[in-house]
């Protein structure tokens, strides 16, 4: 366990989002570590939080002040992802990250509790909350389609294979960080903030990004539609102005299977919703929790 902690590379001004303090942690899932940021504060309903693939629970840091008033805030780094483990043989696939889940649910005895997962994680998420009922209380899926085409599924695969980028220093790989897929509306000092927290110097002194590429090279193609209609809690999708992951066409597939589900969407956002506009992201999420 340490200190809470802030970026420790740039402070943050007044005029963009503040990023919350947190402490870092490791909770046991089976023989795994899995490293997890707290918010605080406990004794508060819990909330959960789930990143996408090669990404890390500093995504939600800019939207936990928002929900630290009412909630016990985590976010989870999922196996090869952050500071959790890497596999070795590779083993990234839905049914093993939903199975982490429900362990380190177990290990922090979370009950009736908000989970929420951007992208890949909303997929886990999906399938978690599907698989393993009784102790989600509200599921928050953002900008997540649960179902990639092949041919999405074939260009992550390539991009896995690939042995990635390596750089002198930190700063250099900082400089060229590009949050993707789609045009992040992130401020820069955001954009700072995460590259700091997802890269990491390696045995020969070069920076690299802080995930294992096997995640993306061996990306399964699934189908999590079908979870939809076994989900009976609360649900809300959260959608970017700009991304087309959520269209119409997949709310109402969501709509048929689960008609609980509301969708809000957050302006000047693409896909990286809780980057790119937190203050608005925690406006249009609140309501929802309040009334549950």
């Amino acid at each position: 366990m340490s200190a809470p902690q802030h970026d420790p590379k740039k402070p943050q001004s007044s005029t963009v989002p503040q990023a919350a303090p947190f402490t870092s942690k490791f909770v046991e899932a089976g023989n795994l570590k899995l490293h997890c940021l707290d918010y605080g504060i406990e004794g508060r309903p819990p909330m959960l939080c789930v990143h996408g693939g090669a990404a890390n629970g500093h995504w939600f840091d800019f939207i936990a002040p928002g929900f630290t008033p009412d909630y016990h805030v985590r976010a989870l780094d999922l196996r090869g992802h952050g500071d959790s483990e890497h596999m070795d043989p590779p083993a990234y696939f839905y049914k093993d990250y939903a199975s982490d889940l429900n362990q380190v649910v177990e290990e922090l005895d979370l009950r009736d509790f908000v989970l929420m997962g951007h992208s890949m994680g909303g997929a886990v998420s999906l399938l978690y909350a599907a698989t393993y009922p009784g102790r989600v209380k509200t599921l928050i899926i953002i900008d997540s389609t649960v179902n990639l085409s092949a041919e999405r599924i074939a260009k992550l695969r390539d991009v896995g294979s690939r042995p990635g980028s390596s750089y002198a220093s930190q700063e250099e790989l900082i400089s060229r960080y590009r949050l993707r897929p789609g045009e992040s509306q992130a401020a820069p000092e955001v954009v700072h903030h995460i590259a700091a927290y997802s890269s990491h110097q390696t045995a020969d002194g070069s920076w690299r990004h802080k995930f294992d590429r096997n995640v993306y090279a061996t990306r399964e193609i699934s189908d999590g539609r079908p979870n939809w209609n076994r989900i009976k809690v609360p649900v809300l999708l959260v959608k970017g102005d700009r991304s087309d992951r959520l269209s119409p066409e997949v709310y109402a597939d969501v709509k048929a299977r689960c008609p609980q589900a509301e969708l809000v969407e957050v302006s000047k956002s693409d896909h990286h919703v809780t980057l790119d506009n937190p203050s608005e992201f925690i406006m249009k999420v609140r309501p929802f929790l309040q009334k549950q």
